[in-house]
This record gives structure tokens, C-alpha cells and sequence, in this order.
């Protein structure tokens, strides 16, 4: 049985080449949750992913990646009426955009009854993100469903709100997400999303909001600042690595693959969060989601040259 089950949705990339005319675009692939089950594995998790994918060559070509991978895929199901959704992504002067192909994808008929409780029972971890919540009511409620299997059966479960307002209004998200956290035992939020979510606050006040809403620990995610770990009471902030970063596409899934992985190993949550951090700097190191995430010997040697844990 795998350590890790994620879920959520898979997306094909086109990632518009930079020294083109604009007129050619780089194929890879995407979707939150599947970069952080590709993490996971690369950093020496044994990983499962749940979704559904379209009877089409984009289907299979996620198939082929996550057996590369060591990603497990016997939870993911093919939908002969439903394809497998795509994003585009575009550059300008303001920097790059994102648009997606995704309504009515195999991935957003994602159900409650159709999930393969038995994998998601038997892992040691749960993982989905808000997208895996936002692309449809009834993913939505499968990721309900599967964090009450996972509670159920003394899984820990990890929630990364990751809030896309393209994807659902506020209020709603707002009602779904805080609904979520109190069934999660790890928030693992951007700093951008908890203002979205909860105001203009400060730090500190953020968190006290993510609490407030049912989270019983929470690392705040802060990009280039690092991030805080509040946990059994205590809060602590662990640096950031610096690197030469390109792309930031897939960080933030990296750093919950990365966590996840550690925290199973045993790792305290701030040496988690530590190495967490190490593993989401160099996921920017290159461009796209998936090709620059990390492998464990390039991760060891950030950590063993990046000074304290904390400051």
C-alpha cells in the first residue's frame, strides 16, 4: 500500500516558448496535486494518485508519466465521455497568464461512490488541494469523502487551500475551504490565499484565522520569506534557500510533496518544513511543473549548505 494517496486533477501543459515568434508551445504536464504525488515519489515516497482521466492520448500520456514516475496510478479511472484537461500558458510584459481547457474534463466527474476507498484507507497520508474542490460539486464532494476515509482510519490528511477565484467565487470557496480545514491535520496554505481568504491581516493574525476556522496545524507558506510552522502550540519560522529561480510554476506542490514525505520519515515538522523549503527552491530552478522538481541528493545538499533551520 502506498505511504501517500493524492487527488485531484491532472492537466496537460503548452508552455509558450520564449524565443519563438509565440506561435510554438512546450508540452508538459500540470494539475497541483499530481505534482506534489511526482515529488513525493522523487523524494522517496511510495505514492498513489486518484482521478479520472479521458480515453484519449493526453490520458495515456499521464499513465506513461506517473509509471516513469513510481507514481501508482491504480486509482485513476478512464472516462470514455469526458477528455483530459489542458492549460495554456502565455508570456507577456506581465509576466506569464493561464488559460485552461478543462470544463466538463474526466477529472471533474470525480464522485464520492466511485473512489477507491480501500488505496485511500490503506495510506498513511491523504492529500488534495481547493482546485481538486473548485472544478466541480461532485469532486468537491469526493475530497469530502475522502478525508473522512482517511480520518476514519488514522491517516494523516493534508489540505493546501491553493485558491484559484477563476475556478469559484469567494464566498463560496471561502465556505468550502475553512469547511475543509477542520477536517485536515495538516494546512499547508500560501500567505497570498490566507489574505484572500481571511482579509488584509498580519501574519500572526492569519494564522490565529486559520486555527480559528479548524486547522490544528498550519505552515504558512511565504515563497521567498520562507515559511512559519504553528503547531501544538508553538510557532516557528524557518528561512528560505536562495537560488537563481526562472519559474516558480509547481513550488508550492512541491513543498507539499516534500513536507508529506518527510513528516512520514519522522522528521520533526519544522525539519519538514525545512527541507520543504529546500525542495520548493529548487523546483524554480527551471521551468514548467514537473521537470525541475527535485531528487533527494540535490535536496541534501541545499539543506547541508543553507545555515540554521530557523532565524
Amino acid at each position: 500500500m502506498p505511504d501517500i494517496v493524492a487527488l485531484g486533477e491532472p492537466l496537460i501543459e503548452f508552455n509558450q516558448a520564449r524565443a519563438t515568434d509565440g506561435a510554438t508551445y512546450l508540452q508538459g504536464f500540470g494539475g497541483d496535486t499530481s505534482n506534489m504525488a511526482i515529488a513525493a515519489a522523487r523524494l522517496g515516497a511510495r505514492v498513489a494518485y486518484v482521478t479520472r482521466l479521458g480515453d484519449d492520448r493526453f490520458g495515456r500520456m499521464f499513465f506513461e508519466l506517473w509509471t516513469e514516475e513510481g507514481v501508482d496510478h491504480q486509482g485513476v479511472a478512464v472516462d470514455p465521455e469526458a477528455p483530459t484537461g489542458i492549460y495554456y500558458v502565455t508570456h507577456g510584459p506581465q509576466g506569464h497568464e493561464f488559460a485552461y481547457l478543462r470544463a466538463g474534463s474526466a477529472a471533474t466527474r470525480l464522485r464520492p461512490d466511485t473512489l477507491p476507498l480501500d488505496l485511500i484507507c490503506g495510506a498513511r497520508l491523504v492529500h488534495a488541494s481547493g482546485i481538486s474542490q473548485a472544478i466541480s460539486a461532485s469532486a468537491c464532494d469526493a475530497v469530502f469523502a475522502a478525508f473522512a476515509a482517511a480520518r476514519d482510519a488514522g491517516a494523516i490528511v493534508t489540505y493546501d487551500p491553493n485558491l484559484r477565484l477563476k475556478l469559484w467565487p469567494l464566498a463560496r470557496a471561502r465556505a468550502v475551504i475553512t469547511a475543509t480545514m477542520a477536517l485536515c491535520t495538516w494546512c499547508l496554505p500560501s500567505e497570498e490565499d490566507a489574505q484572500l481568504l481571511f482579509g488584509a491581516l498580519p501574519t500572526e493574525g492569519i494564522i490565529d484565522a486559520l486555527h480559528a476556522a479548524g486547522a490544528p496545524s498550519v505552515v504558512l507558506k511565504q515563497g521567498a520569506q520562507g515559511c512559519i510552522v504553528s503547531h501544538a502550540g508553538r510557532r516557528e519560522r524557518v528561512a528560505a534557500f536562495r537560488v537563481d529561480s526562472v519559474d516558480a510554476t509547481g513550488a508550492g506542490d512541491c513543498f507539499d510533496g516534500a513536507f508529506a514525505t518527510r513528516l512520514l520519515a519522522g522528521d520533526h515538522p519544522v525539519i519538514a518544513a525545512r527541507y520543504a523549503n529546500a525542495a520548493a527552491a529548487l523546483a524554480t530552478t527551471g521551468y514548467g511543473a514537473v521537470a525541475p522538481l527535485p531528487r533527494p541528493p540535490a535536496v541534501g545538499r541545499l539543506v547541508a549548505a543553507g545555515g540554521s533551520a530557523t532565524h
